[in-house]
């Protein structure tokens, strides 16, 4: 399971599951405080967001080339680029911060963490255990019909399995950087696979937009969503070359995000 569905929206399972751990650690911390007034919500809410900029800034750091030529890039989040260890290491010294300045708060800071990791722990090994991490099955169609097998044509290769359609904004603005990533990662298989269009809507959007992209496939029925339980686009798969998922992004891709999940897919066994 990749994303959860809110009403219209798709939100991914990896920001649900953080909010519900930080109302868990909120709640046990409060109880832990015996209605003392700790100000363990002001210490959490500090800490999440030293967390998320020290993992940006970190992120941006380590492939600043990737940003360098798009300053305003850095400061757009919905690419995904996060350093976790930097955002653990800053959201851990607020901690400490907080209690040494607050003696009150530092049990109920400690219990509520612990719990918050616990819950988070917990629901993060449950839906990694209820995950499809198969290379998808759904038959899948050339731009002129042919039916297209990956495992076969990927022939031994990591594949990047792009899902995307001519009508999502995100989908169209990160292709330009998965565009370039194909022609110079040539130790992966890229596949960018349209869900529910025509081929002549998608090669005439393709055509207008000037884009040179080699292994586009249709999902008529957009199948790929439903077995691997993701119903948002952009959804980029990273999968090893034994067909085994390595790393998932639901969202829109920079060439900074992008290099980061191809480093990971690289080194993966």
């Amino acid at each position: 399971m990749l994303t959860v569905n809110l009403g219209p929206l798709a939100a991914p399972i990896g920001t649900l599951l953080a909010l519900i751990a930080m109302l868990v650690a909120a709640g046990v911390g409060r109880i832990a405080a015996r209605g003392k007034k700790t100000g363990i919500g002001f210490a959490l809410t500090d800490m999440l967001i030293a967390a998320v900029v020290a993992a940006r800034i970190a992120f941006v750091a380590i492939w600043f080339d990737t940003y360098r030529n798009t300053p305003w890039s850095m400061l757009d989040i919905r690419d995904g680029g996060f350093t976790p260890w930097a955002g653990l290491a800053a959201a851990l010294l607020v901690a400490l911060w907080h209690g040494w300045r607050h003696a009150p708060l530092r049990r109920a800071l400690a219990l509520g963490l612990a719990a918050g990791a616990l819950t988070w722990g917990a629901l993060f090994g449950a839906i990694s255990l209820m995950s499809n991490t198969a290379l998808p099955k759904t038959q899948l169609f050339t731009l002129a019909g042919a039916p297209a097998d990956l495992a076969k044509l990927a022939a031994g290769k990591p594949i990047v399995l792009n899902m995307w359609a001519t009508w999502c904004p995100p989908c169209r603005y990160e292709l330009p950087a998965l565009a370039a990533a194909q022609k110079k990662e040539a130790w992966a298989y890229f596949v960018f696979a349209d869900q529910g269009e025509d081929p002549v809507t998608v090669q005439r959007y393709l055509t207008s937009a000037g884009l040179d992209l080699s292994n586009v496939l249709l999902d008529p029925g957009a199948g790929i969503g439903r077995e691997i339980s993701s119903g948002g686009l952009p959804t980029t798969l990273f999968y090893n070359a034994e067909g085994r998922l390595v790393d998932t992004h639901v969202g829109m891709l920079t060439a900074g995000s992008l290099a980061g999940k191809l480093e990971r897919l690289r080194a993966a066994p």
